[in-house]
C-alpha cells in the first residue's frame, strides 16, 4: 500500500491531506510544505509523521528554588537521604530478610507524621494487626499514620489519588501485582510495573513514595536493575545477625551524596541511632594486640575509625586460605602480593584471616596501608601502637598514594583520643590535627619505619 502523505502550513500549523497554495486556516499563500516523518520504518513500529507539542527549553543559568525538605527527626536517616525528604521523590530500601527494614520505615512513618507530614503505610507481606502488634512495641501506637494491607497496585493507586498523602511506604515492591501484567507477584515484569507506575505516580501527583524492596543471596535488589535507575534514590540496609549495629547507605542519590552511611543500634525499643560511629565502632577494642590497626576511614561525607583484625598462621593444607569479612578479597591478594614483590615478605604457606570488625564494610582504597600494617603485625607478632590510626592506598609499585580529606580523618582520630598518624606523603593535612604524623613515600620505607625492617 502506498504511503499516506500529510501536509501542513508553516505558519499556522494547520494540517491538511494534500497540497494546495494557499492555506485554508490563515490564508497564507506557499506556507504549505509535506511534514517530514519523525523516525523512519514500518508505521506500526516507529513514531511516523504524527509530531507532538514543543517542549519549553531553558539554559543552564535559569535559577531555580531548591526543592523543599523535610526532616524526620531522625539525623541519621536525614543525613543519608542528602538533608530530608524531598517531595515528589521516589526512593527504593533494600536489605536482607529480618535486618530491620520495616522497623526502620515504621520509626520514620512515624516521625514524618508526627511533624505533620500526612503518611500512608501500606503493607503487602503482614496484615493490618501485625503492623500495629510492632507499632505498640515501639511505641508508636499513638502516631497518626494511616495504614493498609494490600497488593493491588490499581487499588492502591485508587486510595492514594483519593487520600493524597504527602508521604507512602510501600511494604514491598515485590508482593504489589498490577492486573494488565500477566505474571506471578515478584516476578521481573510484574516488580517492574509496579515501580514504574508507582515513580510515575509519585512525579505526577507530588506524592514521596518509599518502596521496600527484596535482596537476592548476593545482597543486591530482586528482580530487574531498571528499577533502580527508575527511582531517585536508593538505600542499602546492611548489618550482620550477629551484631547489634545496622548501617543504611545510600548507593543512589540525586538530592545528595551518595556512599553516605546512617549508623542504628538495634535495641529492644526499635532502632536508635548512633551519633558517634567510631567510638561504638571501637568500644570494644581492648589492649594491642598483634594483627590489629586502626584504619581512619571516610563515609559518604563523615569521618569513621574501625578497627581491622588480621591472623596469620602456618597452613596445614597445600593451599592456604584467604578469608576476608567486611573488605574486598581481590584487593587482599593485591596487597599480600606487594608485600612479598616490594618488601621481599612472603605469605606462601601461611592462612591469612581479615575481619572488618562491629560488622562494618569499607570498600575505599585508602584501608590498604591499614591492611597491610594489620598483617605485617600479625605475621611478625608484633602489636602496633595502640594510639596510632593508618590509612593509604597502595599501588602496585609498592608506592603510596594520599586518601582524599586527610584532614578530616587525622580530626577524628584527634577526637576520639589518638595521639598518632601514619599515612602517605602529600596529603593535604591542613594543622595536622595535632597528632604525631608520620609520614610514608613508599611501602618499604613504611615497612622499615613501623616494624623496623625493609
Amino acid at each position: 500500500m502506498a504511503k499516506t502523505k500529510s501536509f501542513s502550513c508553516s505558519s499556522c500549523g494547520s494540517s491538511f491531506s494534500k497540497w494546495s497554495g494557499r492555506c485554508e486556516g490563515c490564508g497564507a499563500w506557499n506556507t504549505i510544505a509535506e511534514d517530514r516523518p519523525l523516525s523512519a520504518g514500518p508505521a506500526s513500529k516507529s513514531l511516523g509523521g504524527k509530531r507532538g507539542k514543543a517542549i519549553e527549553l531553558t539554559d543552564l543559568s535559569t535559577e531555580e528554588t531548591p526543592p523543599p525538605r523535610t526532616l524526620s527527626g531522625l539525623d541519621e536517616l536525614d543525613r543519608v537521604l542528602g538533608g530530608g525528604l524531598v517531595p515528589a521523590s521516589a526512593i527504593l530500601v533494600g536489605g536482607d530478610p529480618g535486618i530491620g527494614k520495616s522497623t526502620l520505615l515504621l520509626q520514620a512513618a512515624a516521625k514524618f507524621a508526627t511533624s505533620g507530614l500526612k503518611t500512608l503505610y501500606v503493607s503487602g507481606e503482614e496484615a493490618s494487626a501485625q503492623v500495629r502488634m510492632r507499632a505498640r512495641r515501639l511505641g508508636l501506637d499513638k502516631a497518626p499514620v494511616q495504614l493498609a494491607a494490600e497488593t493491588n497496585l490499581r487499588d492502591i493507586l485508587t486510595t492514594l489519588e483519593a487520600e493524597r498523602p504527602q508521604l507512602a511506604i510501600i511494604d514491598s515492591i515485590q508482593t504489589m501485582w498490577a492486573d494488565n501484567v500477566e505474571s506471578a507477584p515478584g516476578s521481573v515484569s510484574q516488580v517492574r510495573a509496579a515501580a514504574h507506575e508507582l515513580t510515575s505516580f509519585a512525579k505526577r501527583h507530588g506524592v514521596s513514595i518509599i518502596m521496600v524492596g527484596h535482596v537476592t543471596k548476593d545482597g543486591q535488589i530482586a528482580g530487574p536493575r531498571v528499577v533502580e535507575h527508575m527511582v531517585d534514590t536508593v538505600l542499602y540496609f546492611e548489618g550482620e545477625r550477629g551484631h547489634q549495629f545496622r548501617i543504611l547507605r545510600a548507593v543512589k542519590n540525586r538530592f545528595g551524596p551518595a556512599d553516605e552511611i546512617g549508623v542504628f543500634e538495634m535495641t529492644g525499643a526499635g532502632l536508635a541511632e548512633v551519633s558517634n560511629p567510631s567510638a561504638l565502632f571501637l568500644s570494644e577494642r581492648g589492649e594491642p594486640s598483634p594483627g590489629s590497626a586502626v584504619f581512619a576511614g571516610i563515609e559518604g561525607t563523615r569521618p569513621v575509625l574501625v578497627e581491622l583484625q588480621a591472623l596469620v598462621a602456618p597452613s596445614p593444607h597445600s593451599q592456604p586460605r584467604r578469608t576476608v569479612v567486611g573488605w574486598d578479597g581481590g584487593r587482599l591478594a593485591m596487597i599480600l602480593a606487594v608485600l612479598e614483590a616490594r618488601c621481599g615478605i612472603p605469605f606462601a604457606g601461611l592462612d591469612v584471616y581479615l575481619n572488618v570488625a562491629g560488622g562494618m564494610r569499607v570498600s575505599e582504597p585508602a584501608a590498604d596501608l591499614a591492611v597491610a600494617a594489620a598483617l605485617l603485625s600479625a605475621r611478625e607478632d608484633a602489636s602496633l601502637p595502640s594510639d596510632t590510626v593508618v590509612f593509604g592506598e597502595i599501588s602496585l609499585s609498592g608506592a603510596l598514594r594520599p586518601a582524599p580529606q586527610t584532614e578530616n580523618r587525622l580530626k577524628e582520630a584527634q577526637k576520639l583520643g589518638f595521639t598518632s598518624a601514619i599515612a602517605p606523603a602529600g596529603g593535604k593535612t591542613g594543622s595536622g590535627g595535632g597528632l604525631n604524623l608520620i609520614r610514608a613515600t613508599d611501602l618499604t620505607g613504611f615497612v622499615g619505619e613501623v616494624f623496623g625492617a625493609g
